[in-house]
């Protein structure tokens, strides 16, 4: 297996786990960041006690940055200011797959049953600031 296929098997792994703010645990949950960092973890492409943001994602792979969603891309959407707020995988050039729908409040996975905030595949939206980066070796 290739490392672009490990990481969208594992990502697809924790399909339903639910979004936990701050998370970072398989088995407890996950919010965007701790979602793409496990699975980025699973190949080798950041430290195994390493806790990164959106952005802190995005300024790593920004040389890796393309103009599209690739399969195994990561999707950024930024705010306002050009920061990265929201990270998935693109798992299609149309869809991607992360944790979403909770936010700071969504600390319990009561919080993320209540709040529909888990791990999905949706299109990719494609107002507002969007960018991605393809992690991979090619």
């Amino acid at each position: 297996m290739t490392d672009q296929q490990i990481f969208l098997k594992v990502a697809w792994g924790f399909l339903g786990r639910p979004y936990i703010w701050g998370g970072d645990d398989p088995m407890r949950g996950f919010d965007c960041s701790g979602f793409v960092l496990e699975c980025l973890k699973s190949i080798g492409l950041a430290g195994y006690n390493v806790d990164m943001t959106a952005e802190d994602i995005r300024q790593k792979f920004i040389a890796r940055a393309t103009k599209a969603a690739l399969e195994g891309s990561l999707v950024f959407w930024l705010n306002d200011i050009g920061k990265a707020t929201h990270i998935e995988i693109a798992v299609s050039p149309d869809f991607s797959i992360g944790a979403s729908g909770g936010g700071s409040a969504t600390k319990t996975v009561d919080d993320a049953i209540a709040q529909n905030a888990y791990i999905k595949v949706r299109p990719i939206q494609r107002g507002g600031h969007i960018t991605f980066a393809y992690p991979h070796n090619s």
